[in-house]
């Protein structure tokens, strides 16, 4: 089936995201939308419960004073809370913004004061003491709504309120004015500002990307068009919200109508995914990552005749694989040889991921082609998408019947997609955003005169329409030999070849060979130094261990033996701890601030080169 590139659904969109949401609770009223843990169980509501919630919600926001575009901020990890609040600020005509929960206190005053929020919704008592040590340099914020009840009887008087006591005001607010809600989101307009997402920026202070109305609703609508989601679906929502690729899965559901079970906590979700079953996930690369380390480790560990099994396997996947991508029938010897083994360990493989799982969705960063193929040989297809903050997240994304590894798949049906000046892909469409808050100078540094997005990454499409991403232009260096070098290329390549890495950052900009920095995941490493006589020893010890260099030190060997002569990695070392969101060296959304990084170990690098 051909993917749809039918535009037909941009006359008939829903005016705003208030009207969208409060369409699907009419239609859907009594379907589950929402399931998220309670202690040890998993709660469920319909989507009659949750807009029921979110009106009371929304109603109170009113009764508080909130006007149209007013921004009203949540600060919190993903739960099921920040999903009520969010749709509560919209249906009041308010604009979200956006803090992640690992935001430290002066950047969580800055964009607070920076986007003036009104409200601000706050998870504990950590998010909530970080507007406290603030309060004098934030005006504008009149009211704290806690998603812990028992920080409303603090000593913060009346300036904290928990979410039951904001949907008593809205009760006493609807009392007054029964259609309060619904004349609010029918008076929203398809332009007016629906979220202000602070990127969280490999560089700098965080920019306010304002993304209006019409671009949510055109990106769960643009979705929905191409019927490969449905309400009979489930998702599994673990992603930042705070993150663009979180808030477009909400949008997508609003527009399909499939239930979403939600849980943000990271190091639960293989477990969840086991409890939930899910039939689709997003994700970022480094899930993927750490799931095929995991298990391929796994199997290295048990060794003899299962890990024979196990090789044996993924080779006649991978055979099969590459017959049926290239259009070459399947040899019946082979075909009855995958079948076996489909039994014997694919389908071991799919269970551990809740066995229903009919894709996942990768984006905020690159794939490694490697991994992508990995796990389609086992029977799970990972669709690779691309967009980002200033696009509302979605702008391309592979398709169940039109996809290719690799690449990040044909532009949603409305979106444009162009190769500009110096390989540059420019992006347009009703998901642009409006520009960034208060930056007119960065606005103009990111759209073109007619119109177009900027997106800073270098790529190219090919002659279907796929676009293939090969790097950022910024991150681009030229060696002292005049080689142009690209990092993430490299970079994936070690990380689908060593299953014990975490990151792996290649220099050498204006230098005479590559170098690198190397991180290895805390928890392949302690399985492997369990299984190698070295049980107890901590990170460190183990990254300075002999039998750890020299095992490291084999996988970039076979990294530069698939690299260029002038790409190859002269000399590399393994840094002492890994990098983490807490350390400022990872973003949020799980991509290397390699600025951070470089200038951390600045000394370090410069000694690839003097020593």
């Amino acid at each position: 089936m051909p993917i749809n590139h039918d535009t037909n659904f941009l006359q008939n969109l829903p005016k705003n995201c208030a009207v969208q949401f409060l369409d699907r609770v009419e239609r859907s009223a009594n379907r589950e939308a929402f399931r998220f843990p309670r202690g040890e169980a998993w709660e469920s509501v319909t989507w009659r419960q949750a807009g029921d919630r979110v009106r009371r919600l929304a109603a109170g926001l009113l009764a508080l004073g909130l006007e149209p575009e007013q921004r009203v901020g949540i600060a919190s990890s993903t739960r099921y809370e920040w999903i009520l609040a969010d749709l509560a600020i919209m249906c009041a005509g308010g604009a979200t913004t956006t803090v992640y929960p690992s935001t430290g206190g002066e950047d969580t005053a800055y964009i607070v004061g920076d986007s003036e929020c009104r409200i601000v919704f706050a998870e504990d008592e950590s998010q909530l003491q970080k507007l406290r040590d603030h309060r004098a340099e934030l005006p504008a914020l009149g009211k704290v709504v806690s998603f812990d009840a028992a920080l409303a009887d603090g000593d913060d008087g009346d300036w904290v309120i928990s979410l039951d006591q904001l949907s008593e005001l809205g009760d006493a607010h609807l009392a007054a004015n029964p259609s309060a809600v619904d004349d609010v989101a029918q008076a929203i307009e398809p332009d007016q500002l629906a979220t202000l997402i602070y990127t969280s920026g490999t560089t700098g202070k965080p920019k306010g990307v304002r993304t209006l109305h019409r671009a949510w609703v055109f990106e769960g609508e643009a979705i929905k068009a191409q019927d490969i989601l449905h309400e009979d679906d489930l998702q599994f929502l673990w992603l930042p919200m705070a993150h663009s690729f979180g808030k477009v899965l909400l949008s997508t559901q609003l527009a399909c109508g499939f239930a979403t079970a939600i849980d943000g906590r990271v190091d639960k979700i293989v477990d969840n995914l086991g409890v939930v079953k899910p039939t689709f996930m997003g994700a970022a690369p480094r899930i993927f990552e750490k799931a095929h380390a995991r298990i391929v480790t796994m199997q290295a560990a048990e060794g003899g005749a299962k890990e024979k099994i196990f090789l044996k396997a993924f080779e006649v996947g991978t055979k099969v694989d590459e017959l049926k991508l290239a259009g070459k029938p399947v040899p019946l010897p082979l075909k009855v040889q995958h079948a076996l083994f489909d039994k014997l360990v694919f389908s071991k493989v799919r269970e551990r991921f809740g066995g229903r799982v009919k894709f996942f969705i990768s984006g905020s960063a690159a794939l490694n082609a490697d991994i992508a193929a990995w796990f389609h040989a086992a029977g799970i297809l990972i669709l690779e998408g691309y967009g980002m903050t200033e696009n509302a997240a979605g702008a391309t994304v592979n398709h169940p019947d039109a996809y290719k590894l690799g690449s990040v798949g044909q532009p949603f049906p409305g979106t444009e997609v162009r190769i500009g000046e110096g390989g540059e892909v420019q992006l347009k469409g009703p998901h642009v955003m409006a520009g960034y808050h208060n930056r007119p100078d960065a606005t103009a540094e990111a759209l073109t005169e007619d119109g177009w997005l900027r997106t800073g990454d270098k790529g190219e499409l090919d002659d279907e329409g796929f676009l293939r991403i090969t790097g950022r232009i910024k991150e681009l260096f030229k060696t002292s030999g005049g080689k142009y070098i690209a990092p993430p290329a490299i970079e994936a390549k070690f990380k689908a070849i060593c299953p014990y890495a975490s990151q792996f950052m290649v220099f050498g900009a204006e230098r005479n060979f590559v170098s690198a920095l190397i991180t290895l995941d805390p928890d392949a490493i302690a399985g492997w130094a369990a299984e190698n006589g070295k049980e107890g020893k901590d990170y460190t010890a183990l990254v300075n261990d002999d039998a750890v260099q020299a095992m490291v030190g084999e996988y970039v060997d076979q990294l530069n033996a698939q690299l260029n002569r002038w790409e190859t990695v002269k000399k590399w070392k393994l840094l002492d701890h890994d990098l983490s969101i807490e350390s400022g060296e990872l973003t949020p959304s799980l991509k290397v601030k390699r600025n951070v990084v470089e200038a951390n170990n600045k000394d370090l690098i410069a000694s690839f080169y003097t020593s």
